[in-house]
């Protein structure tokens, strides 16, 4: 009798909600309980390896306005609840069931900081996409070390002329990151870990490459440099006046 009582009791899946619910001892596992379970594991185990620089996020796809139901680490500070970005909002809706993985590329946090990060869709049973696991690497230290290294590595051609010739753009967005990039090299840091008197160099060096005389620069550079475009407003504005007064 014991073991007929501890008998699984499969019912009919449920398509619209992806669920295969599933009766265990008078409790109900369904499909996507256990992704999201196996995926909080992953994302406890990835953050326990990286502690101090990585930061995964699960994600709910069926709840976009409050998606994240797990994170681990804290690198980009978000909560749980919070929402799904923006980035798999469009993915989904230009991809939908077809959509593709997103590995290892750049984005830069709201202080600045450097990312490197990967998205992955999960699928339930039926080949509905209903989760991202969305793996945030911090490289900013990284990059400094690189920075302070350079001068060890770099030859007296490549010091004398490390700026690139000629960056062949797909966008112009991709322009700015390239005068962006030659710019944060001659500072030596990323914008994060700089000053307030690097960042004012930095706008200096935007000025003179002509950075913000292209339409949405001075966004983009604010963006890359953790700090409101009024900031960098008035970073200009200090600039440009003491140019000014050392005319005269």
């Amino acid at each position: 009798m014991a073991l007929a009582q501890r008998k699984i009791i499969k019912a009919k899946p449920d398509r619209v909600s992806g669920t295969q619910p599933e009766q265990m001892d008078g409790g109900i596992i369904g499909d996507s309980e256990i992704i999201f379970s196996v995926l909080k594991q992953i994302a406890d185990a990835f953050v326990s390896t990286f502690p101090r620089t990585s930061e995964v996020v699960v994600h709910d796809l069926s709840q976009p306005q409050q998606s994240i139901k797990h994170i681990a680490g804290d690198i980009t500070h978000r909560k749980i609840g919070g929402p799904v970005t923006d980035l798999v909002i469009k993915a989904l809706h230009q991809e939908g069931r077809n959509i593709r993985d997103r590995h290892n590329y750049k984005t830069t946090n709201s202080d600045g900081r450097v990312l490197k990060s990967t998205t992955v869709f999960i699928r339930n049973s039926f080949g509905d996409v209903v989760a991202a696991l969305c793996i945030n690497f911090d490289i900013t230290d990284f990059l400094n070390a690189a920075y302070a290294l350079d001068i060890f590595t770099s030859t007296e051609n490549s010091l004398n002329g490390s700026e690139k010739a000629e960056t062949f753009a797909k966008s112009i967005a991709e322009t700015i990151e390239a005068l962006l990039q030659q710019a944060i090299s001659k500072i030596g840091k990323q914008p994060s870990s700089m000053s307030i008197e690097e960042k004012i160099e930095l706008v200096k060096e935007l000025e003179t490459s002509g950075v913000f005389q292209i339409k949405g620069g001075i966004d983009q550079a604010a963006l890359f440099m953790g700090v409101s475009k009024y900031t960098v407003y008035n970073y200009l504005k200090k600039i440009r006046a003491e140019h000014d007064l050392n005319r005269f």
